[in-house]
């Protein structure tokens, strides 16, 4: 079960964080262009990325807080801490993405309000808080995979007569 479990969060917070990659490099060329281009591939985006968004994070971050809940030793801060990171995402993405994002859909790619960029700019810095999150986020979760609890040693019979 803890394996099938580790892989499932892996799986969604790494293709989450790989998604949210791809979208700031996309959103990081987007700056060279002028308010009607950037409105329109805006439109375009949330389209069905919000959607892509959403098959990807609630999963992410419902598998790695159970995963934290059955975690122990110096795996448990790790996944613990991918866990918050990824509420951190959620919560940035609630907070700020989203209303910008239900504003974005109404803008008319010929007339963009004035304020467009002042927008832009506030989505960009809050959605990089959110990349830089996820991608700390699966790091841990990798870190907590690939790092195993150091063994007690079993005493030998040997040392274990030696002891008498």
């Amino acid at each position: 079960m803890d394996k099938l479990l580790r892989t499932a969060s892996l799986l969604f917070s790494g293709l989450f964080a790989g998604f949210l990659l791809g979208v700031l490099v996309l959103e990081s060329s987007l700056r060279e262009y002028d308010a009607a281009v950037y409105t329109q591939v805006r439109q375009v985006e949330l389209d069905s990325l919000d959607t892509l968004a959403s098959v990807t994070l609630i999963p992410a971050i419902i598998t790695t807080v159970v995963l934290a809940i059955r975690a122990r030793g110096n795996n448990r801060r790790l996944v613990l801490m991918a866990a918050a990171l990824l509420l951190v995402v959620f919560a940035t993405t609630l907070a700020i993405n989203l209303p910008i994002n239900a504003d974005q859909g109404d803008w008319s790619v010929q007339n963009p309000p004035a304020d467009w960029a002042s927008l832009r700019d506030r989505w960009q810095v809050a959605h990089l808080v959110r990349t830089v999150a996820a991608i700390l986020a699966f790091a841990s979760l990798i870190t907590a995979t690939l790092s195993r609890p150091t063994p007690v040693p079993r005493p030998t019979p040997e040392a274990i007569n030696a002891g008498r």
